[in-house]
């Protein structure tokens, strides 16, 4: 394994021309970095050389801080260009190959995330990693230098060692691989495991779950309200409404620019780490509909349209879509700088009095201080509002007076350099969004929020989706890339499913069934369960390991792929009344039960799957005109139910009805009916009688 003289002087860089915006950003390194791809591991191979493998993204805080200390080192640059090939990878392009790593890393080291580091053979195998690395010793990790050439020694001079690494880590992956022991998985035992699991991580004071870092997990919530509606724990939906609140008032909501930051620092909600991600949003959008529906909190409406708001001014593409997130810094060095404000900053922007009502309510100088410059604050909300305008001379009510401040401060911010946005179009983000957004319409009543998801809906559609291939990973201006991605598939089928019950158009639930019928004959793998990418549909090189099958079960926080499938084959089995994909859910929670039965909190999507396989799907329809008509719409819309599904009249097929419903109404009537799986009770004329049979989960006697 000696090293070979290195490769003549390189051209322009490979990444210049790059459609990720990560890669773009190295391109002036003094490194000869490779994208991923066949290129590198040919070249290793000739060279004998080890290959050197980053994946970062461009959101990712320690990778620009790597990339602008590290990679930037002269010594680093000078002994990667001597020893390796080096591959950089951005892992919102390449999740397949991020999924991959990550698992050697962590089957090595414990460890995982972003900057991750590896060392390779010439075949893609990983026998040494990490994840942040200095230049040299320091931050309580060994210095880059000194692990480069620790490297190159230990390839040139050791290359047992280094097979042998290689194939404990290998051999590691193939135990965790491996079906389990035992028949499926027994679903109330499971249910029972995730109840206790969350029982144990939820933080009584802060709310949320788990310690520093924490993290928000909207499937968590989800399962929450799903538990309380099915069981009656009357905790299950205080924690989550706890939750929601506690993570609508902290730092990790961005007060003045809307949406929340990727997670937060410390256990109280405080400081977040800053960058925003766009599946973070989309899915917590859909908690907080899920939350306002439920509680009927005016606070939660709020955050939902600050989400939509953020999605909309800093993500949305002007032909249909949303990019991937907006990056924590605006400067190389920054932490923060956009997003966090100094009192002078404050006393500047407002008025004496706004400034007075500002810094109470949202603790400026208390807990939202940031560690490395303590003048700079995270505003949260310290106190209520009331509290905040004690003794204050308003000129108007206190709401008006903060709606009027944040308005200055928004005004100030847009004056900042502001922090990259990545506006790459991804399909599972943005079948996530439209979904999200089309559940928002209903609950706000506005309609502009599913006209965006159509946009969305159609761009996609019309751009890269085929029932053959499905949805590609990625459209962009030469056309579309990356097929074969199950998350790509069940992200977009979920979202097509809700746009499909929110406009009762059937285009939309026909492609939706199309991507789940392609993930179910091009997908499977073992047993029931669905591997990460189809071999016969992916277009990537195929080098690596990347063949290795792969099965997304646990939620990290986002929902893994195999409990999303199952969520969506429930969502169209109930809609259409077609067992069969009842069914095929139903063995694919059992068997993820069987293989991660103890996962708890990371276990929650497959845990809201098998609750709601025990849980008899509701259908609305609201006949009739008029304002009697659009009340009880508004009302239905309104209401929560863990699996509802509200019609603006009798929808046509490939939609189907409750077997039991009454006949036809006559002409003027106005009603709604409220069925239960196949069975239906009398109409319903008055919204507060319809808003407690959705929540009871059918008729109820009055009150």
């Amino acid at each position: 394994m000696a090293s070979s003289p290195g490769p003549s002087p390189r051209p322009a860089s490979r990444l210049a021309a790059s459609s990720s915006a990560y890669l773009r950003a190295a391109a002036e390194q003094a490194i000869d970095w490779h994208p991923w791809g066949s290129e590198p591991f040919e070249l290793a191979r000739r060279t004998g050389r080890p290959v050197l493998l980053d994946i970062g993204a461009s959101w990712c805080h320690w990778c620009h801080v790597m990339d602008e200390t590290t990679y930037a080192d002269s010594e680093v640059a000078r002994l990667i260009g001597q020893a390796f090939v080096a591959v950089k990878v951005d892992r919102d392009e390449h999740p397949e190959v991020d999924r991959r790593y990550q698992q050697q890393v962590g089957a090595l080291t414990g460890e995982g995330g972003w900057p991750l580091t590896g060392f390779l053979t010439v075949d893609g195998e990983l026998f040494l990693g990490g994840t942040f690395f200095p230049p040299s010793d320091g931050h309580g990790r060994p210095g880059f230098r000194r692990v480069l050439k620790e490297v190159a020694r230990l390839w040139s001079d050791e290359p047992e060692r280094v097979r042998g690494n290689a194939q404990q880590i290998q051999e590691a992956l193939r135990r965790m691989r491996g079906p389990s022991a035992g028949p499926p998985g027994d679903l109330a035992a499971f249910l029972d495991s995730v109840r206790l699991g969350l029982d144990a991580s939820y933080d009584p004071v802060h709310a949320g779950f788990g310690s520093a870092p924490k993290f928000p997990h909207p499937s968590a919530i989800e399962f929450q309200l799903w538990d309380a509606f099915s069981t009656g724990r009357a905790e299950s939906a205080e924690r989550a409404r706890e939750t929601l609140s506690a993570m609508a008032d902290g730092g990790i909501y961005d007060h003045v620019g809307g949406g929340f930051h990727r997670y937060s620092v410390d256990e109280g909600w405080h400081v977040p780490h800053f960058e925003k991600m766009a599946i973070d949003n989309a899915e917590l959008l859909r908690a907080y509909v899920a939350g306002a529906r439920r509680f009927g909190e005016p606070r939660f409406e709020e955050v939902i349209r600050g989400i939509v708001g953020w999605a909309d001014s800093v993500l949305a593409d002007p032909a249909g879509g949303w990019g991937a997130s907006q990056d924590a810094d605006n400067a190389p060095g920054d932490d923060g700088g956009y997003f966090t404000w100094t009192r002078a900053e404050l006393r500047g922007a407002l008025g004496p009095e706004e400034f007075r009502l500002v810094t109470r309510f949202f603790g400026v100088g208390t807990d939202g201080r940031m560690p490395h410059d303590p003048d700079r604050n995270v505003l949260f909300r310290a106190i209520s509002l009331a509290d905040a305008a004690g003794g204050l001379s308003l000129p108007e009510p206190p709401d008006r007076v903060l709606a009027a401040a944040l308005e200055k401060l928004r005004a100030v911010r847009a004056g900042r350099p502001s922090p990259t946005v990545d506006r790459a179009l991804y399909a599972h983000i943005n079948g996530r969004f439209l979904g999200a957004f089309a559940m928002a319409s209903g609950a706000l009543g506005d309609p502009s929020l599913r006209d965006a998801a159509r946009r969305a809906a159609d761009r996609w559609l019309d751009r890269g989706f085929s029932p053959e291939r499905g949805v590609p990973h990625r459209i962009a201006a030469d056309g579309p890339s990356g097929y074969g991605l199950l998350d790509d598939q069940v992200s977009m089928a979920s979202g097509l499913l809700e746009l499909a019950l929110t406009t009762s158009e059937g285009k939309y639930l026909d492609a939706a069934a199309a991507l789940l019928d392609l993930v179910d004959r091009e997908f499977r793998g073992d047993g029931p369960l669905y591997r990460d990418l189809a071999p016969t549909l992916y277009d990537g090189p195929t080098v690596a390991g990347i063949s290795v099958d792969a099965y997304p079960l646990e939620d990290s926080p986002h929902l893994s792929a195999n409990a999303a499938a199952a969520l969506a084959l429930i969502r169209l089995g109930s809609v259409v009344h077609d067992d069969a994909r009842i069914d095929r859910a139903r063995a694919l929670v059992a068997e993820i039960a069987r293989r991660i039965p103890g996962a708890g909190l990371f276990a929650t999507g497959s845990a809201l799957a098998a609750g709601l396989l025990a849980t008899p799907s509701m259908s609305v329809v609201v006949e009739g005109r008029g304002p009697d008509a659009d009340r009880l719409l508004r009302v239905a819309r309104k209401a929560w139910h863990p699996n509802v599904v509200v019609f603006e009249g009798p929808p046509r097929p490939p939609f189907a009805l409750a077997t039991e419903m009454p006949g036809p109404a006559g002409p003027g009537t106005v009603r709604a009916l409220v069925c239960s799986g196949t069975s239906c009770g009398p109409p319903v004329t008055d919204p507060d009688v319809l808003a407690r049979w959705i929540a009871a989960g059918g008729p109820v006697p009055p009150a």
